[in-house]
């Protein structure tokens, strides 16, 4: 998120960057630079681009509550101006599992697959990105616009995703969603795209996760956020005119 904000603004892009701080207990497996990463605000960001003669905002927001849509593009267009980029990064990321097995084999904490989990889950990588789509096409269709776009991220969802089952399926239903937005939304100037980012390192990446994905044939690449942002303001600029219903798979 936070290199995506600062790509897009080093294109010229005025932003509007959301976050949110956890409640919930950190799992003593986490590092303490991810730890730390998700308790901070976006203040960073915003004065980084700020700093660098460009436009930002950041609003704390809870996606899993579906008034948020609304009032986040309320906030944009009252201070930024109308929204032609949308951009669906945030995850309301919770790891379970149908097993018995309670940690994964980098020493992290699962949980059974429950109500709690999945509802967490699919909040806010499969409702939020849906009820956003849906108010960013509204208000881009009302006030006559031509031109938007429109970036989810992915994990590779519809393959399964072994100890991450609800992320996995909360980001295959939110692929979905982008595909019918890329046919729907064609004819009002609008493109659609997901991107499905390698392994990056906002914080969390270990020792043994290196090791994993140096040893893997899934991945073959560890990350920055600074890298995948970089994908992202491609798919958001003039140059992807004719990119639109693809998932982007980065290596």
């Amino acid at each position: 998120g936070a290199g995506t904000a600062r790509a897009l603004a080093a294109n010229g892009v005025a932003v509007l960057s959301t976050y949110l701080r956890p409640a919930d207990p950190p799992d003593p497996a986490q590092r303490e630079e991810y730890r730390t990463n998700r308790a901070a605000t976006a203040d960073r960001v915003v004065g980084d681009i700020v700093a660098a003669g460009g436009r930002a905002l950041a609003m704390e927001a809870d996606l899993s509550d579906p008034a948020t849509s609304a009032a986040l593009f309320d906030r944009a267009e009252a201070d930024l101006g109308p929204v032609d980029i949308l951009v669906n990064n945030a995850s309301g990321w919770v790891q379970d599992t149908f097993t018995p097995v309670t940690t994964d084999r980098y020493g992290r904490t699962m949980r059974g697959v429950s109500y709690e989990t999945w509802s967490r889950q699919f909040a806010v990588d499969a409702m939020a990105p849906a009820l956003l789509i849906a108010e960013f096409a509204r208000r881009h269709v009302a006030r006559g616009a031509t031109w938007g776009r429109l970036i989810g991220l992915t994990s590779g969802g519809p393959a399964g995703f072994p100890t991450e089952v609800s992320y996995g399926a909360a980001k295959a239903a939110q692929e979905n969603y982008v595909m019918s937005a890329a046919q729907e939304l064609a004819p009002y100037g609008i493109t659609a795209n997901i991107v499905y980012p390698p392994v990056t390192d906002t914080g969390w990446v270990n020792d043994e996760v290196r090791r994993a994905v140096a040893e893997g044939a899934t991945h073959t690449h560890i990350a920055t956020g600074e890298e995948v942002g970089r994908v992202i303001a491609y798919l958001a600029s003039e140059a992807a005119d004719l990119i639109s219903g693809s998932v982007v798979r980065m290596r």
